[in-house]
């Protein structure tokens, strides 16, 4: 009787457990909130319209998207969609259609039938939008000065260009017209006009037309005001094209003198020691080649003490990298320039830029926005005497500029103050096994720069392998035992290498997974250092910017 009661209370405990487990299994899956949208295909663009092409989120009701073209800091659209497949174009946007060749930003939200379970923001990447249909041909670096701009097009046609309008670079919409010039018969034929009574820096966008049809529109920034040829101090040889000219006008110029010459024309390099501070500049103009110095194998005199010795907009070409420099002084007695410059010059076919020995001093030696190419074994700058007290250069600025073919950088025998390498972009750098930072000096006491190496927002690509051994690896530094490196936003290609146990410390903070080939556009014949590779990261920050996407 005991074993039936028994048996009854088992069972009516097992009932319970399962009427209970039956009940747990009935109960419905807990709510929660939805994935975050992720793309089914990247971002394209097709005209001046964005695709945006979601996976769909079958618990989502709806999504947001929002469009920003300053990483949002602000929003441009916000629209929501109840589909997962979205075109960004006039009619989604409300009748405000999207910049031409403009970089958007995209983020999206899914939104479920109660708020409280909408997904987080989701950063979906940034496309750009493709540049207008037009016949108006992209502006280069000669075709804007700092008060005109040379708007040039494709002549011909059926429709020729009838006029061109001016607006403010901030003008995006291209409503409010500044300047509007008719188009001339014989211009039209060349398919090139000037624009002109214009500020210096500031942005425009020069846009032309056939009758009221928009063809085209570029953007111009002109560049800072030009010398006044009239001003005191300032030696114009803008008429002239007599090779002799400068080394004439410099031997009668007062210290401090500006001298100007003539766009397009060559002058040979003067002879005579440089005795008095001095700028050398070239004239705004359109002409495709600035004032050239040929022959430059030029040397400071003895003993002088000289404020500034600058280089601007001019071409500097030497007799071979075997041979010549700028400047290459050997005095005997103190020998100081306070700043050496030089500034948006092309630089080439010479042994060293910079070669200075015993006596010789330079405060500060800046090279900015210019072309280097094709130097010897003195690089940009050697200090090349041994011993306490000898040549020395105590700040080095490179900035905005572009290094290619060359075979040394930096070598000193003696201390320095500070290195800055801005926003510079280096291909075929440096022979095979060279080195980067090469200070020599006695070591702990002449080999170190005192408040530290930086290099900022730069591109590296690989040695320069004129034996074409394919061996392309470089050391970082010799000496700089108490030197501070800082290296910030600079990369290198692939098939930059060190050679082992000579890496830089830090260097580099990114690396670009191919080669300089894959990167630039041309870098080996054409100088040529566009961004090709669009997927590059650092295309728009790092590098001289002539060559960044703008």
């Amino acid at each position: 009787m005991k074993n039936i009661q028994l048996m009854k209370n088992m069972l009516l405990g097992l009932g319970l457990m399962f009427s209970i487990v039956a009940c747990k299994e009935e109960l419905p899956d807990p709510v929660t909130r939805l994935f975050m949208p992720v793309l089914n295909k990247d971002l394209t663009a097709e005209r001046n319209t964005i695709i945006v092409n979601m996976g769909n989120i079958k618990a989502a009701n709806s999504y947001t998207i929002e469009v920003s073209r300053d990483t949002f800091r602000t929003v441009d659209y916000t629209l929501k969609v109840d589909t997962n497949y979205v075109v960004l174009d006039e009619a989604t946007l409300n009748g405000d259609p999207l910049f031409w060749n403009m970089l958007y930003q995209v983020r999206a939200k899914a939104h479920a039938a109660d708020s409280q379970y909408d997904s987080k923001v989701s950063n979906l990447g940034s496309v750009s939008t493709e540049r207008f249909p037009s016949i108006q041909v992209t502006p280069t670096r000669n075709d804007v000065i700092d008060k005109a701009l040379k708007v040039k097009w494709q002549p011909g046609g059926s429709t020729p260009v009838s006029k061109i309008k001016l607006f403010a670079g901030t003008d995006l919409k291209l409503l409010k017209p500044l300047k509007e010039v008719a188009v001339t018969a014989a211009q039209q034929q060349a398919g090139t006009a000037i624009v002109d009574g214009l500020t210096p820096l500031t942005s425009y966008q020069a846009a032309i037309y056939s009758g009221e049809e928009l063809r085209g529109w570029q953007v111009y920034t002109t560049l800072k005001a030009g010398i006044d040829l009239t001003a005191p101090g300032v030696i114009n040889l803008t008429k002239s094209e007599d090779p002799t000219a400068l080394a004439t006008a410099l031997a009668a110029a007062p210290s401090g003198s500006v001298i100007v010459l003539k766009k397009g024309v060559s002058y040979n390099t003067p002879t005579v020691a440089l005795d008095k501070s001095i700028t050398i500049a070239s004239a705004q103009g359109f002409e495709e080649k600035p004032a050239t110095l040929i022959n430059c194998n030029w040397n400071i005199a003895n003993g002088v003490t000289l404020d500034l010795v600058k280089f601007q907009g001019v071409q500097i070409i030497g007799s071979g990298i075997a041979s010549a420099y700028v400047f290459n002084p050997s005095p005997s007695a103190l020998t100081t320039v306070k700043e050496l410059v030089f500034d948006d010059c092309t630089i080439s076919e010479l042994r060293g830029i910079l070669r200075i020995r015993t006596q010789a001093f330079i405060n500060k030696y800046t090279i900015s926005n210019s072309l280097v190419y094709n130097i010897g074994g003195y690089g940009l700058l050697t200090t090349d005497t041994d011993g306490e007290g000898m040549a020395a250069v105590d700040e080095i600025l490179f900035e905005n500029s572009t290094f290619s073919k060359v075979n040394a950088f930096l070598t000193s025998r003696q201390n320095s103050k500070k290195v800055t390498i801005e926003s510079c972009t280096f291909s075929e750098f440096l022979i095979s096994g060279g080195t980067l930072f090469n200070w020599r000096g006695t070591a702990g006491q002449r080999s170190n720069v005192k408040e530290g190496i930086s290099v900022k927002n730069s591109v590296f690509g690989h040695a320069w392998d004129e034996a074409s051994t394919q061996s392309y690896a470089i050391r970082g530094l010799a000496g700089l035992e108490a030197t501070t490196l800082s290296f910030i936003n600079s990369f290198a290609t692939s098939d930059f290498a060190f050679v082992a146990g000579g890496e830089l410390p830090g260097f580099p903070v990114g690396t670009y997974a191919k080669k300089a080939t894959d990167l630039w556009v041309s870098p080996y014949t054409g100088l040529n250092f566009n961004f090709k590779d669009v997927a590059f990261s650092g295309r728009r920050t790092v590098g001289d910017p002539r060559w960044r996407v703008k």
